[in-house]
This record gives C-alpha cells, structure tokens and sequence, in this order.
C-alpha cells in the first residue's frame, strides 16, 4: 500500500507595485528559463498578510511599500499542473505603492533565483514570461483602471 501524500498549505503574499504606470518585477533564473516574477513570499506563523507582503518586498527589492488592498486570490495545486502532489500554495496578491524613492532598489534578502529587479511598463507585461502566465493580462489591465478584487482559482 502507498503512503499517503501528507500536503500542507503554504500562505504568502506577494505585491502588484505600481509607479508611474509601470510595475516592480523580480528578474529570474528558475527551471532553465529567464522569467520574472511579483515580488513577495511566504507568510510566517502569526503574521498578518499585510505584514507580509511588506516584509518580502522590503527584503527582496529595498523598498517600502504600502499595501492599499487585496487585488486577487490566487491558488496553485502541484498535483493540477504536472507538480508535487503536496504543493498547495494559497497567494493573496495586493496592490502596493512605493514610498520614498522607487528607483532606489537592491534588497537584502532576495530570493535565490533572483536575477534582478526592473520597473516594466504595463503595456509590455503580457509580452514578458511573467510567471504564473495567467497574471500577465490582469496586471496590464491595471493600466485602464482598477481591477475588482477577485479569486482567480487553481491558476499556473
């Protein structure tokens, strides 16, 4: 008899930084491509979401940020996506403002795939290999107004 797969429940939170209509992306190396990702990451035991984001970011990009809302509920499910059955991941996506100087960047705790971080203007994210993918037109879409907070399901 196999043994059973024990998944856990990852929370983290990760910031959709607006200035000047562009966005805050990490660049990365992950699986062999170059990609580019939200900053932000896993929440710790007894820390509010919100918390959260502004903590990661801090420490991934040097920059302050304030979170204004929740924009999207995202979940991964490894096992719906060719990954890890135990990998279940639940994002709660803000959008965050900068405070102080935007272009004053350079983390100290960034992630190890990070290759580094750039402003992009809305307009050109769904032409990037954003990851997850299904972000990529909701975030340009931030361009032509607010977006309703909304959950977008099991989303690779």
């Amino acid at each position: 008899m196999a043994e059973p797969v024990i998944a856990t429940v990852r929370n983290a939170a990760k910031a959709v930084v607006l200035h000047d209509g562009r966005v805050l992306l990490q660049r990365a190396h992950w699986e062999g491509q170059d990609c580019y990702f939200l900053p932000g990451g896993g929440q710790e035991p007894g820390e509010a979401l919100g918390a959260t984001v502004r903590r990661e970011v801090l420490e991934e990009t040097g920059l302050d940020v304030t979170p204004e809302r929740l924009l999207w509920l995202r979940e991964y499910i490894g096992a719906n996506h060719g990954g890890a059955p135990e990998d279940h991941r639940v994002e709660a996506i803000f959008l965050c403002h900068p405070e102080g100087d935007p272009d004053k960047l350079g983390g100290h705790a960034e992630d190890d795939v990070q290759t580094g971080l750039e402003w992009v203007e809305l307009e050109k994210v769904p032409g990037l290999n954003l990851l997850p993918h299904g972000l990529r037109p909701l975030i340009a879409d931030l361009a032509q107004g607010d977006s309703p907070t909304r959950y977008l399901g099991d989303l690779a």
